[in-house]
């Protein structure tokens, strides 16, 4: 086997993980941002829809407050100084690191959730910042992957790409909807351990493409 034919394999796994990991997260933190939003706030570290008897139910309806609405338009809305950030810092650090450091900051701001949190202030930052730091990656990720594939290879590798993500996307809502009716610490701690991969996956990538001429 050529080292150009290992190289492109190892490229394909690497963006491969990264990409499912990326969209993994950036979908479960839309989803369990309404989940979250539903609990009051003494049982922010307790679970979802459950009865006197201790029995889970997972088809409960509740309706949103005015209250929660509203902070789920400010999560909405960190995508945009999210994005913009991201295009600042991209072509400072170089694609790479961009996405690895906008991952662990990720992971840092979600740690609150993990130590039982009860100020629905605070929830909402905590959204904010995850969901608008996955947001910047995610198009950071669109950026560098068409950049990193010769032109031979670029739609092939961009669709296969596209196309494993997809299983991030089918899989989180067992994490943002079922998972999270056990525990949001369990949640919390799921979406911060694939976070923390995907950010060892950006910086294992053989290529950075800050600066570099497309093939």
């Amino acid at each position: 086997m050529s080292d150009e034919v290992k190289g492109n394999i190892t490229r394909e796994l690497d963006q491969h993980n990264l990409r499912w990991c990326l969209t993994f997260c950036y979908y479960g933190v839309a989803l369990v941002s309404t989940e979250l939003f539903k609990l009051p706030d003494a049982e922010l570290c307790g679970s979802i829809g459950v009865d006197q008897e201790g029995q889970v139910c997972q088809a409960s309806c509740q309706m949103l407050s005015q209250e929660d609405y509203l902070g789920l338009l400010w999560t909405t809305l960190s995508e945009i100084p999210g994005v913009l950030l991201a295009m600042f810092v991209i072509e400072k650090v170089g694609r790479k690191r961009t996405i690895a450091y906008g991952l662990l900051i990720f992971v840092v701001a979600i740690l609150p959730l993990l130590l039982c949190i009860q100020s629905r202030t605070l929830l909402t930052v905590v959204l904010f910042v995850c969901r608008g730091m996955v947001a910047g990656v995610f198009q950071v990720a669109y950026v560098y992957t068409p950049e990193v594939y010769p032109t031979h290879l670029r739609a092939i590798g961009l669709g296969c790409c596209g196309g494993v993500s997809r299983f991030g996307a089918m899989i989180t809502p067992i994490v943002a909807q079922v998972l999270v009716t056990v525990s949001v610490r369990y949640t919390a701690l799921v979406y911060a351990g694939v976070a923390s991969l995907a950010a060892v996956s950006a910086l294992l990538l053989p290529i950075e493409t800050g600066g570099r001429d497309m093939e």
